[in-house]
Order: C-alpha cells, then sequence, then structure tokens
C-alpha cells in the first residue's frame, strides 16, 4: 500500500499541522492519483507565524551582513543537494520534462548565490549622500522594514518564489509566506533547505492555503 505524504506548514523554524485540522490533496500532473495531503493554514496559523516572525526579525537583523551571506549561501547548498526531489516533484505536479525541471532547480540555485553575494552590496547601492545646506554631513541608509508578508503568484516559477523570499530576507527583514496555488507541494523541499541553512527559527514562515480567506487578516496580523 502506497502510503501518501503529509506536507506540514513551516512555522518558527518547526514542521506544523494546521491547528484547524484541515488538508487538501496535491494530484500528479493532470491526473486524480494524489501525490500528497498538504496542511491547509488558518488564521490562527497565520497569527502564530506572525509572532513568531516580529520574534526573530530583530536578531536576525542585528547580524552582520556576511553572516546573513553566509546562510543565504548555504540554502543554495541545500538546495543542490536536493535537486533530485526538487525535479522528481516538478516532474510529477506539473508535467515537466527532465530539462526543464534541472532547469528551474538551476534558476532557484542562482538566485539563493545571487542574493547571498548581495548581502553586503545593497546598502550601497541603495544608501546615498544628501546635500544640503550646513556645515554638516548627511547621508542615508536603508533600514529593515520588519515583518513581511508575502503572498507569491499561483504561476508557478521557482527561481522567482526564491528570489522574492530572499531579497526580503537581505534587508533583515523576516518573511511571512502564502505560497501559490500551481505548485504547493514545493512547501516541503523549500521548507528543509531553511530548516537546514542555519537559518534562525521564525525568520521565513510558509503557509499553503487560501488567499480569500488570509490576505484581509494579514494586516490586522501585522500589528501584534
Amino acid at each position: 500500500m502506497r502510503i501518501l505524504k503529509t506536507i506540514n506548514l513551516f512555522i518558527d523554524g518547526k514542521f506544523s499541522r494546521s491547528e484547524s485540522g484541515r488538508s487538501f490533496g496535491v494530484n500528479f500532473f493532470d491526473s486524480d492519483k494524489h501525490y500528497a495531503n498538504l496542511c491547509l493554514a488558518s488564521r490562527k496559523d497565520l497569527r502564530t507565524s506572525v509572532e513568531a516572525a516580529s520574534k526573530a526579525q530583530k536578531n536576525w537583523e542585528k547580524l552582520t551582513a556576511y553572516n546573513r551571506g553566509q546562510i543565504l549561501y548555504r540554502m543554495a547548498e541545500m538546495c543542490e543537494g536536493k535537486r533530485y526531489e526538487l525535479v522528481g516533484l516538478f516532474k510529477e505536479t506539473l508535467g515537466y520534462d527532465d530539462e526543464k525541471a534541472n532547469q528551474e532547480v538551476d534558476q532557484g540555485i542562482d538566485a539563493f548565490v545571487f542574493y547571498a553575494g548581495f548581502c553586503d552590496k545593497y546598502q550601497q547601492i541603495s544608501a546615498s549622500v544628501n546635500p544640503v545646506a550646513g556645515s554638516f554631513h548627511n547621508f542615508t541608509t536603508p533600514e529593515a522594514v520588519g515583518v513581511v508578508g508575502l503572498f507569491c503568484a499561483d504561476k508557478f516559477h521557482f527561481a522567482s518564489y526564491v528570489s522574492e523570499m530572499c531579497s526580503l530576507l537581505v534587508g533583515g527583514n523576516s518573511v511571512v509566506c502564502l505560497l501559490g496555488q500551481e505548485c504547493p507541494a514545493v512547501l516541503a523541499p523549500l521548507s528543509e533547505i531553511f530548516a537546514t541553512s542555519d537559518l534562525p527559527s521564525g525568520v521565513v514562515n510558509l503557509l499553503s492555503g487560501s488567499i480569500e480567506e488570509l490576505a484581509p487578516h494579514m494586516a490586522t496580523h501585522m500589528e501584534v
């Protein structure tokens, strides 16, 4: 008998089932056959994620750019280590051929590496010296926003998912991410990449669920 996987949410560095007990089935590409069951996030799961991200963000921001870059580069290494799993996932749930699936993984790894190298450079690009009329020096430097809610597009593109999350992490922000609907099962390998990359617990939280249900409550929970 084939045992279906149950893919948990990734909240506060832990693999958590939804407090509601709800889940939904993910099918093989162009088939009614189940690939896995995926936990469906509730409003309470969203609130728990925001609380975890809020606690983790301050320490994440305090890390040096060099440390953050090391952690993001470690994510690239772990993504390479999960190549076989990711390729299999893209082929089985999205119908990609071997070449396209490997290309998706390559682009995702490239995105991790790019942002790993960007951690100690974005301030040089974004900062500025301000011309002021006075006998003093005035300059501007970027600061972290804090906890950022990210709603990924339903149309799946692995490198875009990685780029969107990493672009927020680079600046010292923590992330509560609701994955898109075309390939929600990517939550499993992505969670394991984040969990094994020395990323502090709570900095990234991954949810799967209904944007219509959760989006209206995101701003409210961000005030926690």
